[in-house]
């Protein structure tokens, strides 16, 4: 297990390993960055981006969440996080992609499936259930496909639905819509799987998920 004093003693070697050789890039890096990738993802510690891709620093922004959710786009109050983030990746990084990763076993995608959630008081898991609250219609749909729902196939379908339900959402943000129309913006689904590392890339007319 993992504690802080854990992570301090990481640092230190990272610190006098990675960072001392690494100088340049590093120097590169302080005056700004350019990623052309961003990458929404689950916050889930088993998932991480930048393993996964066997990416360097500087090379992909990435905002994790719960289930990796992108919300539509409104305009009411609030505070709009990932919006916020599409909106600087998008406008001021001018990133070329944006990919929305999923992965197995997720327990965002599992709550919205099993609705393990509903009717919780924020701070005891309504927080959590409002947010993949954005999943109910989707929820609904694989319930129907799969009346006995609690089992992998089923989990493994919300997962990857939960995917698309997010690339829907991209696609209502006017400034999404102009650079994809333009065709100086492309958005790509994507899925791994902790159980068999195999990551799953979704092809974009079927909106069906295949192995890279």
């Amino acid at each position: 297990m993992t504690h802080f004093a854990d992570m301090i003693d990481g640092y230190r070697r990272f610190r006098n390993g990675g960072w001392q050789q690494q100088r340049e890039r590093w120097n590169e890096l302080a005056e700004g960055q350019s990623p052309k990738v961003m990458v929404i993802a689950c916050s889930d510690s088993r998932s991480e981006p930048s393993q996964i891709f066997d990416t360097n620093p500087g090379e992909i922004f990435v905002v994790r969440n719960v289930a990796a959710l992108v919300p539509p786009f409104e305009t009411t109050p609030g505070r709009h996080g990932v919006s916020a983030a599409l909106e600087f990746a998008v406008q001021f990084l001018k990133v070329e992609e944006i990919v929305v990763m999923g992965h197995g076993m997720c327990g965002g995608c599992h709550a919205a499936l099993h609705r393990s959630m509903a009717g919780a008081e924020p701070g005891r898991g309504g927080f959590i259930a409002d947010w993949i609250a954005m999943l109910d219609g989707a929820s609904e749909e694989i319930r129907a496909q799969y009346p006995d729902f609690d089992n992998r196939d089923a989990g493994r379908a919300m997962e990857m639905e939960a995917v698309r339900v997010s690339i829907a959402n991209l696609r209502t943000f006017p400034c999404i819509q102009e650079k994809e129309n333009r065709g100086t913006l492309k958005l790509r689904g994507a899925f791994f799987a902790i159980s068999d590392g195999v990551l799953h890339v979704m092809d974009e007319a079927s909106g069906e998920f295949s192995p890279a």
